[in-house]
């Protein structure tokens, strides 16, 4: 795996990280769409810490 390619990963990773924040501010207090946007914040948590905590500690 090429550093490009896990750079290209991170960003990504960033995105949905801030579409999920944002989903959840939006959702108005609706406890369906809090609790999935919770559920995807932890998957997109695992997801730094395999990809993007790489990138840092070879930075």
């Amino acid at each position: 795996m090429t550093r490009a390619k896990l750079k290209q990963m991170d960003v990504r990773i960033k995105k949905i990280k801030k579409a999920a924040e944002e989903l959840k501010e939006l959702s108005g207090g609706i406890q369906a769409v809090d609790r999935n946007a919770s559920r995807i914040l932890a998957s997109t948590k695992m997801l730094e810490i395999n990809i993007s905590d790489i990138l840092d500690l070879n930075s």
